[in-house]
């Protein structure tokens, strides 16, 4: 089959003027481009918009995840309940700081961690929960909370998919003892690479401060003739400046992002309905989905492949996030001694398809796409 003629990508970054306005000061600044004061305006507006104490920003949201585990003082011996429907940098830095991943199965309908399978996997190693808000909506955190406080654990929430997404009126990321956020280019806000660490607790922001700069004392290295005073082994995951200025001016636009996104996904699920094999995920009753994905789940019948192949002949991108799922890699087949048993995952992970989602898809490529899929199903 002929390619149509505009391709529809999987998404595309909403830029506008304010974008490059703040990315020409920073750069014409002519210094402070490792610490300037867009890092700082960042975390600030962060912290304003999350309703929290601190907002750590650095280079990824793997950094993010790595350096917040390292605050809990997470290491060699500890255990980490994680989902395997996630991708892989949520089990892969439990391994960079020396604990161990232990994959829990997820729910069938917020794709989110499941709590009757995290209690059945807790043992004495266990020393946190890690689940994933899937795609920009919430799993079932509070349960988790409930489970974290009655054993004594640690909730690590990454919700690198949902920015501005809330459960019970509360920001996704700010129920545990610290978050994680990411802000990679295909992200809610968007700085090209970027992640934050959030968090209530002023120890454990201290200890972000010192991990992500060296074990520094001082933030103002380029500022002072000394050499520095140094309290701890860190590294260097710093956000610039340049990346900072640009999500300055998109979180400025959130709401707008996220009533996009939204519009995108109604459109979408509206056109859909009724369409036997097609299941959009939805969020809970109480919680809001910011769609940094719009996802389907393809019924038993229904090919895959094929679906996959035909928006392709009509050059239409589409992405599986994620099949395998985490403990499927050869990686983690290879280092684990025993292949969990977790069938919701399997079984999900081989049914999902993301289709194409930014702020700015129009009401004909919707069409378009959702045309696609139905002639690949019928």
């Amino acid at each position: 089959m002929t390619l149509e003629a505009n391709p529809i990508p999987l998404f595309k970054i909403d830029w506008d003027q304010s974008d490059i306005s703040n990315a020409i000061e920073s750069i014409t600044r002519g210094s402070y481009w490792a610490k300037g004061p867009f890092v700082s305006e960042f975390e600030s507006n962060l912290e304003n918009v999350l309703n929290v104490k601190h907002a750590l920003v650095v280079n990824s949201g793997t950094t993010a995840l790595v350096a917040a585990l390292k605050a809990l003082e997470i290491g060699r011996g500890d255990e980490v309940i994680v989902p395997s429907f996630t991708f892989i940098a949520t089990a892969n830095a439990v391994r960079l700081v020396g604990a161990e991943p232990v994959f829990a199965d997820i729910e069938a309908d917020t794709y989110g961690l499941d709590p009757d399978h995290v209690r059945s996997q807790i043992t004495d190693k266990t020393a946190a929960i890690l689940p994933v808000h899937c795609y920009g909506t919430s799993c079932r955190i509070d349960k988790l909370c409930e489970i974290a406080d009655k054993h004594n654990l640690y909730l690590l929430e990454d919700a690198a998919e949902a920015l501005g997404a809330e459960y019970r009126g509360q920001k996704l990321g700010t129920f545990g003892d610290i978050g994680v956020l990411s802000f990679c280019q295909n992200k809610i806000v968007a700085t090209g690479e970027g992640g934050a660490v959030i968090t209530d607790d002023d120890d454990i922001a201290q200890r972000i401060r010192l991990y992500r700069s060296h074990g520094r004392v001082s933030e103002n290295y380029f500022e002072s003739a000394s050499s520095g005073q140094y309290a701890d082994v860190g590294t260097n995951i710093r956000m610039g400046d340049l990346p900072a200025a640009i999500g300055c001016s998109q979180l400025d636009r959130l709401p707008d992002l996220i009533t996009g996104r939204q519009r995108v996904a109604s459109q979408y699920t509206e056109k859909f309905e009724n369409l036997e094999g097609v299941h959009p995920h939805t969020p809970m009753r109480e919680a809001t989905h910011v769609h940094q994905l719009y996802t389907i789940e393809l019924g038993n019948t229904v090919n895959r492949s094929n679906v996959i192949e035909t928006l392709a002949d009509r050059n239409i991108s589409s992405k599986v996030y994620w099949d395998p799922a985490v403990h499927g890699t050869s990686y983690y087949k290879e280092s684990k001694e025993t292949i969990p048993n977790l069938p919701v995952t399997e079984e999900t992970s081989q049914q999902v398809l993301s289709l194409p989602m930014h702020p700015n898809l129009s009401s004909c490529e919707i069409t378009r796409v959702v045309n696609a899929v139905k002639d690949a199903i019928q």
